[in-house]
């Protein structure tokens, strides 16, 4: 009978407690697809047997809505919110940026939203599809390749390609040209 008290207060302790721990801390995902190539399963696209990538998905980090541009992060498909995504921040509110796979070769990030993109431009669904994602949507950092072990690293931050963002000056610059056309 003690034993039975003892497993049974072991068990009513860890299944909460692990519940809590992949809910707000985070837990470890499999990376299906080549979207975020040569990054994520670079193997899929060479002639072995292809390994998918695991990483570590941390999601106290995104507690404050705090995001930098560049880093990877999951987040639910805004067409399907049961399919989750792996992308890259492009682009924050606030942000014009250069838009080449869009309907709209330009787009001014709305307040609460961001631009994501996968690495691998011609694989992925990504906002060059659907527009510009809710903030709300992005549910984990991933910080880490934690499988297979010859790809263990922590994911760095790669900052968005300079060239993509619009800056306040040459906004203005291509407003003024447009009035001097009118004119």
């Amino acid at each position: 009978m003690k034993w039975r008290r003892i497993v049974v207060g072991t068990v009513t302790f860890i299944v909460p407690t692990t519940i809590a721990f992949f809910d707000i801390v985070g837990y470890v995902a499999k990376v299906e697809g080549a979207s975020m190539q040569p990054l994520l399963n670079p193997e899929l696209s060479t002639d072995k047997k292809p390994e998918s990538d695991f990483v570590l998905l941390n999601r106290w980090k995104t507690h404050g809505m705090q995001f930098k541009r560049g880093e990877i992060v999951s987040l639910s498909s805004p067409t399907d919110p049961d399919h989750k995504l792996i992308k890259r921040i492009i682009a924050l509110d606030g942000d014009l940026i250069k838009t080449p796979g869009y309907k709209s070769p330009h787009v001014r990030i709305p307040e609460g939203y961001c631009w994501v993109e996968g690495d691998h431009q011609k694989l992925s669904m990504d906002s060059n599809y659907f527009g510009p994602i809710p903030k709300a949507l992005l549910h984990a950092k991933a910080s880490h390749i934690v499988w297979p072990p010859n790809r263990w690293r922590k994911l760095d931050v790669n900052p968005t390609d300079p060239d993509r963002l619009i800056s306040e000056e040459q906004v203005e610059a291509i407003r003024d040209m447009r009035l001097t056309e009118i004119d």
